[in-house]
């Protein structure tokens, strides 16, 4: 019978841990599963918020055998389990550590063992309950997962074999929520002037007015662009991932492969990992940030570089080799994606503003260090969406609206390129989105204008949930008007 309850009580040590880390576990992997969707996360993850705590608890049951702390087992289980529940959540919900909430988590701890330590069992219960009920987001996650159709990646035509007749260096800066010019003067910005638009003309740049994203946020747009075709979301309803976006981005894409067939050498050079915080394979020859050294619980902001110090250092490297460069940068930025993080209107303009001017000093010192050495350089610069200001937060764009400046805050774009020997192509026109950039490019750097016959559409889409019925819309057209039509 003695060993029956010995047996029962390191059982229940087990259970308690598992308890405290189930239910987290899931819910991190429910709302963030593009950031860690690889085995190497799932092993930290299982081994972080389920062997960790067992572990714990399993010393603990034998630490509380002694006699004299006995009586305090109960009180100790139960302060240890919520506290490192909530703590567990708190970490999922803020991917780091908030010590204002650890403290929170540490008094409720305190309070739940003084008051509530005889109805452990029940905690650990609703716990495991909160974990089952989880699946029922889980289990569509990974199903959607599993079943990821990558039809769309398929290329119309054989551009993925275009060779190249003209060979500079490649440099594509990509500013975040920097919208056109043509848009910074009027509705939600009324910009006096921008002493970066003299500057791009000074130097020879060609601005292309009205150009847009196709998608909503970083990644989403990006998949597109590098992709040089439309996902639709993936049919998804995730607001800033698509299945598979980062891999897409980070080296599995048809930009980064035509690059390499003409040899070039490839450059990711980024202020901040974000691009990178799924840990997924990289393409690219060269990044400023090792995907080793990123942590496994991030949003992909951690360990900022400065992007200037490393595009230097490559610039020096084989300097007989042709390059391409992804440059990002992270101002002026957009608002608060979330209401509850929102400051208001003229908060969010205000510091848009301040970003701007930083912008502006970011992008220039680019451009002046790759023209000091590389003059005949393309060199293109083009957002990956716009700045929001005029809505409330960035999640306010799945609701229906056919304001065209709210619109255009959202999709707005700057597109400036610096064309070699300042000649750009008599197709240059055909500028208006993010998904044809690169098809574009590629047909003045193949000089072969058959690749323009499979230009993608050119419309921008979002994510409709409020109303109108729940789905996926073009909302601007590609000639660049109003719309609101429903993908099927």
């Amino acid at each position: 019978m003695e060993s029956k309850i010995k047996d029962y009580a390191a059982k229940s040590a087990v259970i308690t841990g598992f308890g405290a880390g189930l239910y987290p576990l899931f819910f991190y992997y429910s709302n963030n599963y593009a950031l860690i969707n690889s085995w190497n996360h799932l092993g930290f993850f299982i081994v972080f918020f389920l062997v960790s705590p067992v572990v714990f608890f399993l010393i603990c049951h034998f630490i509380f055998k002694i006699k004299r702390l006995k009586p305090w087992r109960e009180k100790a289980f139960t302060f240890f389990n919520v506290t490192a529940f909530l703590n567990f959540i708190a970490l999922c919900l803020y991917a780091g550590i908030k010590w204002s909430l650890v403290f929170g988590a540490v008094v409720i701890g305190v309070i739940a063992a003084l008051f509530l330590s005889k109805f452990l069992k029940k905690i650990v219960l609703l716990q495991l309950v909160l974990a089952f009920i989880n699946l029922f987001w889980l289990v569509p996650t990974i199903y959607e997962q599993l079943n990821y159709n990558d039809s769309w990646t398929q290329q119309p035509d054989d551009i993925e074999s275009v060779v190249f007749k003209k060979t500079p260096n490649v440099y594509y800066i990509q500013p975040d929520g920097y919208l056109n010019f043509s848009e910074q003067y009027k509705g939600n910005y009324q910009l006096a002037t921008n002493p970066l638009e003299l500057y791009l003309k000074e130097n020879q740049f060609t601005h292309y007015p009205n150009v847009r994203s196709n998608y909503t946020s970083t990644v989403i747009s990006n998949a597109a662009t590098f992709m040089m075709k439309h996902h639709y979301y993936n049919y998804g309803f995730n607001f800033t991932e698509i299945t598979n976006g980062r891999q897409i981005v980070m080296g599995e894409n048809p930009v980064i492969d035509i690059f390499k067939k003409n040899g070039y050498k490839t450059h990711f050079v980024s202020e901040t990992p974000y691009l990178m915080a799924n840990k997924p394979k990289i393409g690219y020859d060269r990044s400023n940030f090792n995907k080793k050294n990123i942590n496994y619980i991030t949003k992909g902001f951690d360990g900022k570089q400065n992007v200037l110090d490393s595009l230097q250092r490559y610039l020096k490297e084989e300097p007989t080799k042709k390059k391409f460069f992804f440059i990002q940068i992270f101002k002026p930025g957009h608002v608060s994606s979330k209401l509850s993080d929102s400051e208001g209107p003229a908060a969010d303009k205000q510091r848009w503003l301040q970003n701007l001017d930083i912008s502006n000093r970011q992008q220039k010192e680019i451009i002046d260090t790759i023209l000091a050495q590389d003059p005949n350089a393309l060199i293109m610069i083009m957002a990956d969406h716009g700045g929001y200001l005029g809505w409330d937060h960035m999640m306010g764009i799945r609701s229906k609206t056919q304001d065209r400046d709210q619109l255009y805050s959202a999709f707005s774009t700057n597109l400036a390129i610096h064309w070699p020997d300042n000649q750009q192509p008599d197709f240059d026109d055909r500028f208006k989105s993010g998904v044809n950039v690169f098809r574009i490019l590629f047909s003045y750097l193949g000089e072969n204008t058959q690749y323009l016959e499979s230009i993608q559409d050119d419309g921008s889409y979002t994510i409709i949930e409020h109303g109108a019925p729940k789905g996926i819309y073009k909302v601007i057209d590609g000639d660049g008007s109003i719309s609101f039509n429903k993908v099927e």
